[in-house]
């Protein structure tokens, strides 16, 4: 499948001058980068295993978060911000919704060359099989890549959340004239086990790269120097000790076409990032800010979770740099009865008449009877307040029952808890599974379309 979309963007006024991008200055001044000569490739996701069963109709990229946002809305909104007018997105898994939020979100006006264009694993008269990995994907649409007018690559995971302007990035690739560039920073070794980690000389450029170390020796041989440590003004106390890659590239044209027809190995971070390097014309460019990568159920919880913080590390409200998202014409949430709402973000359309709503997020649509208590979880609403027919595969209301109480979980779209329940996780499970209900990481939660019945209690 290969879809280009073209017409109106999102919230354009905040977005000024959308053909140059938006002059954003991130400690200093930056010089001119032409961002037209830059073609964003974002990886749609693969299963998403580890974040079952909240994958189990979707791809990773397509999740909801914060109530308002797809996942795949953060690397999207950051290429935009940054100025890239040429975005690509490639797609396999579960991604009919994904699909439909670009489609209904992302529009480019008329006045503007800007595109974004939808690249689906598809059958080809050369190679007729899924894509096997990162490196893989980006290899069977080369001949779209070869086509377009490009000096640049980058190239973004669908999955992450972090704010970044690209524009230093490429600066930082034409300063250096490396032919790869990967976007890092300081990490704990608990992280150091997840993630590619590397070591740099003074001038940031790689000189090694190990790909998710585990032995002792290994992680050893990758620990940053104390000379390094202080020229990264690393504070001792963290124990930030690795240069961790965050799956960002940013690739020569020449480099990254030559790399991906004479390496035929599925993998970025596991195959083609070590090649590149050991060719030494690799440098890192080191982000300071926010970054998390969603995995598992956990770290998905966990992002969600911090943004009812008075300063959450990720800032949704910073009008500079929007984050977009689809748009509706939803009336503002509305509050009924003696309701106590505690470090809590509310969206559009939500119905309330609890008891207590607290350090929890409630999506669009959200309907909470009297007696509800929400404590420490996220609600992600509901994309209608009916079901637009009569379905065995919905609830016909989606709503959570009077004197039901919620703890510490995900309570997915669509779904419909009757009166008295208790999601609570009495016995401190760190695992379960049952037909609708699950507990992950001692998180709990309730899958698309569930039902849960009156009384129930976990």
């Amino acid at each position: 499948m290969q879809s280009t979309l073209a017409a109106t963007f999102p919230r354009q006024s905040d977005v000024s001058n959308f053909a140059s991008g938006p002059v954003l200055q991130f400690g200093g001044s930056l010089p001119v980068v032409n961002m037209k000569n830059v073609a964003t490739i974002i990886l749609g996701g693969g299963q998403g295993t580890r974040l079952f069963p909240l994958t189990m109709s979707r791809c990773k990229p397509a999740m909801c978060y914060g109530g308002r946002y797809r996942l795949i809305d953060i690397p999207i909104s950051n290429a935009v911000n940054s100025g890239s007018q040429m975005i690509y997105i490639i797609t396999q898994f579960l991604s009919s919704t994904l699909h439909q939020h670009i489609f209904n979100t992302y529009r480019f006006g008329s006045l503007s060359s800007g595109f974004i264009e939808l690249l689906s694993a598809e059958q080809k008269p050369q190679n007729n099989v899924w894509f096997q990995g990162t490196a893989d994907a980006v290899r069977q649409n080369l001949d779209h890549f070869i086509e377009i007018p490009a000096d640049y690559f980058l190239i973004l995971s669908g999955d992450q959340l972090y704010r970044m302007n690209f524009r230093e990035m490429v600066y930082f690739a034409q300063k250096t004239n490396a032919d790869a560039v990967i976007a890092s920073l300081p990490i704990p070794e608990a992280d150091a086990k997840r993630m590619g980690v590397m070591q740099i000389d003074h001038n940031n450029f790689i000189t090694s790269f190990h790909e998710k170390p585990q032995q002792r020796n290994e992680l050893n041989r990758m620990l940053l120097t104390p000379s390094m440590s202080e020229r990264l003004n690393l504070d001792p106390l963290k124990k930030l000790d690795y240069l961790g890659s965050m799956g960002i590239y940013l690739f020569k044209r020449k480099t990254l076409i030559d790399l991906l027809q004479r390496d035929p190995r599925e993998d970025f971070g596991k195959h083609l990032i070590p090649t590149i390097v050991k060719e030494g014309n690799s440098a890192a460019y080191i982000h300071e800010g926010y970054w998390e990568d969603i995995g598992t159920v956990e770290s998905f919880y966990q992002a969600n979770m911090a943004l009812t913080h008075s300063q959450p590390l990720f800032d949704c409200y910073n009008e500079e740099w929007p984050i977009f998202a689809s748009q509706n014409t939803l009336p503002g949430a509305r509050i009924m009865g003696n309701t106590q709402v505690h470090r809590s973000i509310l969206c559009e359309g939500s119905i309330i008449d609890a008891q207590e709503v607290a350090h929890s997020v409630l999506g669009p649509r959200s309907v909470l009877d009297k007696g509800v208590i929400i404590q420490n979880s996220y609600v992600m609403g509901n994309d209608y307040f009916h079901p637009p027919t009569a379905t065995s595969r919905l609830p016909k209301t989606f709503r959570i029952g009077e004197n039901s109480v919620i703890k510490k979980a995900i309570i997915d779209k669509h779904v419909s808890i009757g009166r008295n329940v208790q999601l609570v996780n009495k016995q401190n499970l760190t695992h379960y599974d049952s037909e609708n209900v699950y507990i992950r990481d001692g998180i709990i939660v309730v899958s698309k379309g569930a039902t849960i019945p009156d009384g129930f209690i976990l």
